[in-house]
């Protein structure tokens, strides 16, 4: 019995051998070998004036502010010459050697900037890709409408996606979907361009036209069109008929798919 009670007391509480170490002198160590912690500092904003003593160049080429060039200063001359004028050191071009500083109301001048990168961006267009979709079975008058909605798309500078989706059988005639893809291609080459050639994706064809001429900003001044209104006198907008046009073909072709497997599953 206390052969076995002094086996459980060596087991649980083991005699001290040299060679382990306090936590407190381990993590001492490991400070001293990582170093003092660093603040984090976010990187500078490129696009922001750096104003008066914020301006690290020791000199500077300072214009006043109806914009006559004075020369170079040392920075320090250069916010005290803006100073005694009641207007702040602004940094306008700080790639320049030396910097160029304009002598100027830095809450104005900040003012003037954020509306010429508003009018900036509004005048940026942005170019979508737009995605048309036809079948193999697609009637001539269909496609009509699909070419006026390439056509349309590619005239506000618009990248089109020809999507044909095969179903079925119709994938032995993949030729049809490829001769579809060309004659949209086709009408519209007046407007664009091929940009990648028709290709298989699993069960659809894929083609994309570019278009030849760059996207216009939208003009402010719109004639005013008349509206037109459902029964209940809410507005309907050609937008909203496309896309309740494109849900209801969907749809359509949802249920002939359906339709047609059961048909296959029973002659089978």
């Amino acid at each position: 019995m206390p052969i076995f009670t002094n086996a459980l007391v060596r087991l649980r509480y083991p005699p001290h051998t040299g060679t382990t170490r306090s936590t407190k002198s381990n993590f001492r160590e490991a400070f001293l070998r990582r170093g003092p912690r660093r603040r984090f500092r976010p990187e500078p904003d490129q696009n922001e004036l750096r104003t008066n003593r914020r301006i690290r160049a020791p000199r500077v080429l300072v214009i006043d502010e109806e914009g006559k060039k004075l020369g170079e200063f040392l920075i320090e001359d250069a916010v005290r010459l803006a100073e005694d004028r009641g207007l702040d050191l602004v940094e306008v071009a700080r790639n320049s050697r030396p910097p160029v500083c304009k002598i100027a109301d830095y809450g104005r001048l900040k003012y003037e900037k954020s509306k010429r990168d508003a009018l900036a961006r509004k005048n940026q267009v942005q170019q979508q890709l737009k995605e048309v979709k036809v079948r193999p079975k697609t009637d001539d008058h269909d496609l009509d409408v699909k070419v006026r909605h390439s056509r349309r798309f590619l005239d506000e500078g618009n990248k089109v996606k020809v999507t044909v989706r095969f179903r079925g059988r119709e994938l032995a005639h993949r030729d049809i979907g490829t001769q579809q893809c060309l004659l949209i291609a086709k009408q519209c080459e007046d407007l664009g361009i091929i940009e990648s050639h028709p290709r298989m994706d699993g069960r659809q064809m894929f083609m994309i036209m570019a278009p030849t001429k760059r996207p216009q900003p939208k003009s402010s001044t719109k004639k005013a069109r008349p509206k037109k209104t459902d029964a209940d006198g809410r507005e309907i907008t050609e937008e909203v008929t496309e896309e309740v046009a494109e849900v209801a073909e969907e749809v359509t072709e949802e249920v002939a798919e359906v339709a047609e497997e059961v048909t296959e599953e029973r002659s089978g």
